[in-house]
């Protein structure tokens, strides 16, 4: 078994998980090797390994809080505090109970703190996971009424305390969620005043996988970039704070401010705060962005401003089909739109909001083409990018994709298309037939 909560402290490393989406292991990897090695804990940095759904290390709190600030591509960081073997056919699954039974959780909460456990499994032969779920809470809960004569209470919305369990084919695992709200939530996005009715923005993580799969940085080298369909804005707004070297967390907070662990690094944390405030600067490359509908682009242009990276970004009301390149050469990136915002202004196509799929859309169809024709001849030299979940967009665009990268948008499978534009077709034009 592991280490108590107790005895955590700088210099008592313990086994971390970083989950991100699947096929985003490797840029997670990548990304956390070089925020460790930027605030000087290379040993942590060693460890870095990735696996499946995300990526292990073994680290101290200090970069267990530094990875929660800084982290664009993980959804969650996970302080594992216990593992060790279940038997599965234990009615009373008492082996999970002993497991969360060996933690000293008066070092984590107190009686008036409340707690929530999640389960997953992998290949586990349990029946129900909820009743794993149930034991460990009831550990907890006998614990702490053993150790103060009071339990907390379960609060499955906003706990103090949110536990993962994990539990392989004999394995299980018991880690502290020190996220909280998974970590797509910068804390710029404004939920009270919701979005435009239909819109499905995007998740801040997976614009963020898709600009680390490209390689954009935010550097002079890596040219301007352009959303020319941007609905939200936030493939622009995840770009300009890369460009303004601003860490997604800043305007945040996680569920490791309330545990008695990590409360006793509260100097370490504002000091990782303000220093990552203070490298805040100009950025060296433009990001410009766009959409079809002036409400659009005014919803985006309001994001940006919570976001902090208004003056950052050059917005422009404008038909993706029309609007002239920005600059000589850049990128290109986007998620393509559907339904309605296909159309241009004043086209009378009326508002349909939803957003549809490509299958059997001939005005999806005609506007790809369109789109294509229109890079093709105004946007030689650009790099493209283009997430979609139809395998065969560069056949509709008649364009040759140089490389596609496969991501998850949640349930749904993805690639990330990448076209390296030229002037004229990209394709042999088809034959015609002889007169």
């Amino acid at each position: 078994m592991l280490a108590s909560a107790a005895t955590i402290h700088a210099v008592n490393p313990a086994p971390i998980f970083l989950s991100c989406a699947a096929g985003v292991e490797p840029l997670l990897a990548d990304e956390v090797r070089a925020i460790l090695l930027a605030c000087g804990a290379p040993r942590a940095a060693d460890s870095v390994q990735a696996a499946r759904g995300g990526v292990r290390l073994v680290g101290s709190p200090a970069s267990a809080m530094r990875l929660n600030l800084e982290s664009r591509l993980a959804q969650r960081v996970l302080w594992q505090v216990a593992e060790g073997p279940y038997r599965a056919h234990d009615p009373g699954l008492r082996d999970l109970y002993d497991l969360a039974q060996e933690v000293d959780w008066t070092a984590w909460i107190t009686p008036r703190q409340t707690l929530r456990v999640d389960c997953s499994a992998q290949r586990s032969p349990l029946r129900s996971l909820h009743f794993a779920a149930l034991r460990i809470k009831d550990a907890v809960c006998d614990a702490l009424r053993e150790a103060t004569g009071e339990r907390p209470d379960v609060d499955p919305r906003h706990p103090d305390l949110a536990l993962v369990l994990h539990l392989q084919e004999e394995q299980a695992t018991l880690s502290v969620d020190l996220s909280g709200e998974a970590l797509f939530k910068r804390g710029w996005r404004d939920e009270a005043r919701g979005g435009v009715k239909g819109e499905a923005p995007l998740k801040e993580t997976l614009a963020a996988a898709m600009l680390a799969a490209a390689g954009w940085r935010g550097r002079a080298e890596d040219g301007p970039l352009l959303d020319p369909c941007c609905g939200a804005g936030t493939i622009a707004i995840e770009a300009a704070q890369i460009a303004c070297g601003m860490a997604p967390g800043l305007q945040r907070r996680f569920a490791f401010e309330k545990l008695a662990p990590f409360r006793a690094e509260a100097a370490a944390w504002q000091q990782m705060k303000a220093e990552a405030r203070a490298r805040i600067h100009a950025p060296a490359v433009a990001v410009h962005a766009g959409d079809v509908a002036f409400r659009m682009t005014d919803f985006a242009q309001r994001n940006a401003q919570q976001a902090g990276v208004a003056q950052a970004i050059a917005f422009k009301t404008a038909d993706a089909l029309q609007r002239p390149p920005p600059a000589a050469r850049g990128v290109l990136m986007l998620n393509p739109p559907y339904g309605e915002r296909i159309e241009a202004k004043g086209s009378g196509s009326g508002a349909r909001e939803t957003r549809e799929g490509f299958e059997g859309g001939a005005s999806a169809q005609a506007f790809f083409g369109a789109l294509a024709s229109h890079w093709k001849k105004h946007y030689p030299g650009w790099t493209a990018w283009v997430l979609s979940p139809d395998a065969k967009l560069p056949q509709a665009m008649r364009l040759k994709e140089s490389r596609r990268v496969p991501m998850w948008n949640g349930p749904i499978e993805c690639r990330l298309f990448r076209f390296d534009l030229v002037a004229g077709s990209m394709r042999e034009a088809p034959a015609q037939p002889q007169s």
